[in-house]
C-alpha cells in the first residue's frame, strides 16, 4: 500500500498483545513535545493511557520493511460513527507522506461504511492540518484538547454539531 514514490512501502497488520509496549513508548516518544509545551507531559501517563485503551479488535499497526513504523485505533464512537485515535508515526517515518497514505487508507474505510469521523488532538499539534486537510473541522475544544469532526466523505460540517 504506497500512495507515491516518496511515500514508503508499509502494510497494516492487527494489533497484538506484545504491540502494547512498544506502541506505548512510541506514544510518550511523539506525544512528549506537546505535552510539555503544553505542560502535561507525565511520563507514566502518557504510556498508562494507551495500556488502558489498547485494543486487539481495533488497533492496527503500521509496519514499513516488516517494522513497527506506526499504529492507528479505529473504534466505534459512542454516539456513532467512527473515533480515530492512537495515530501515532515514528519520527523517522514522519514528513514522508506515510501518515496521509494510512489516513486515506482509514477514511476510505469509513466512507465505505458510510461512517463520520471524531478525533481529538492537543492544542497546537502539527497533526491537526494533517486532519482539517482531509476533511476534519474543529466540532469543540478546550484549554488542552481539541475535537475534530469529518463528516462522510469528508464534507463540509453541518452548524450545530
Amino acid at each position: 500500500m504506497t500512495d507515491t514514490t516518496d511515500t514508503p512501502a508499509w502494510t497494516l497488520r492487527p494489533g497484538r498483545l506484545a504491540d502494547v509496549e512498544p506502541i506505548a513508548e512510541l506514544r510518550a516518544e511523539v506525544m512528549r513535545p506537546d505535552l510539555v509545551r503544553l505542560g502535561r507531559y507525565d511520563e507514566h501517563r502518557v504510556r498508562r493511557r494507551l495500556r488502558d485503551t489498547f485494543s486487539t479488535r481495533y488497533t492496527s499497526v503500521v509496519e514499513v520493511g516488516g517494522i513497527l513504523a506506526g499504529c492507528v485505533t479505529v473504534r466505534p464512537h459512542e454516539r456513532g460513527g467512527r473515533l480515530l485515535e492512537h495515530f501515532y508515526l515514528s519520527p523517522a517515518h514522519q514528513g514522508r507522506g506515510l501518515g496521509t497514505a494510512v489516513l486515506r487508507h482509514v477514511l476510505a474505510q469509513a466512507d465505505a461504511v458510510p461512517a463520520e469521523v471524531r478525533l481529538v488532538v492537543v492544542q497546537g499539534s502539527a497533526a491537526r492540518r494533517l486532519y482539517e486537510r482531509h476533511g476534519f473541522a474543529v466540532e469543540a475544544q478546550d484549554p488542552v484538547d481539541v475535537y475534530l469532526l469529518r463528516p462522510v466523505g469528508g464534507g463540509p460540517v453541518s452548524p450545530g454539531r
